[in-house]
């Protein structure tokens, strides 16, 4: 069900499942987001402490300026308003607090336009000559798709949860198990998340996990790595 309490369609919803799927080729499985080097310095050690990690970015990072500055960019999609995509495009890129989590961004939304654009749905070629943050055009996807706002959040924080949930799996390592009990708990926090998001004020938008900005930022330089970030 929608905000307004009408059920989503059935095709919006089909498109919805296509947006989220870990099989979207845009590469987002290469980056751990600063997990790599928790796990290496001895933060996230075994199942409750990555759901600590996990419930900690998703409630003082993904809640506070993924998902509101999403829910702008929906808004703006759905009213063509330029302006207020370039600005909040603009914002959610100077957020990155790294040059990995910059390049991270601008690689998952140009790989995203590639894939938008063989599918046709309206995206123009200058998505891919700037630097477009992947929610601008997970955002685009959603509203040429009839998604609505609350679900577009809904999927992209369970994307973000379950790439996150499968680093941790390799990483810490878990078993397949655990990773399913993390998906479960987080997934717990996401009805919340979404509400809060789409009534946060402009000046609240913003991140506060200091922790990541310096595992994300040790990880540049960390010598054996598996992920990208």
């Amino acid at each position: 069900m929608t905000r307004a309490g009408t059920a989503i369609s059935p095709h919006a919803l089909l498109r919805l499942c296509h947006l989220v799927s870990a099989a979207l080729p845009i590469g987002a499985y290469a980056y751990s987001q600063g997990l790599e080097f928790a796990v290496e310095a001895g933060w996230v050690h075994d199942e409750a402490s990555a759901l600590d990690w996990l419930q900690g970015l998703s409630s003082h990072s993904v809640g506070t300026l993924d998902l509101p500055i999403l829910s702008r960019l929906h808004r703006a999609w759905c009213r063509n308003d330029t302006v207020m995509l370039a600005y909040w495009n603009a914002q959610l890129l100077a957020s990155r607090e790294t040059a990995e989590s910059r390049a991270q961004e601008r690689h998952l939304g140009r790989s995203l336009a590639q894939v938008l654009m063989q599918l046709k749905i309206g995206i123009t070629l200058d998505w891919l000559e700037r630097s477009a943050a992947f929610a601008t055009l997970f955002s685009l996807a959603a509203v040429r798709w009839e998604i609505p706002e609350s679900e577009t959040l809904s999927g992209y924080v369970w994307a973000w949860s379950e790439n996150q949930v499968l680093a941790a799996v390799k990483l810490v390592p878990l078993g397949q198990s655990a990773g399913q009990r993390l998906l479960y708990r987080l997934s717990d926090m996401m009805p919340e998340l979404v509400a809060q998001a789409q009534t946060l004020a402009d000046e609240a938008i913003g991140v506060g996990v200091v922790s990541q900005a310096i595992a994300s930022a040790r990880h540049e330089t960390q010598y054996s790595r598996l992920f990208r970030s």
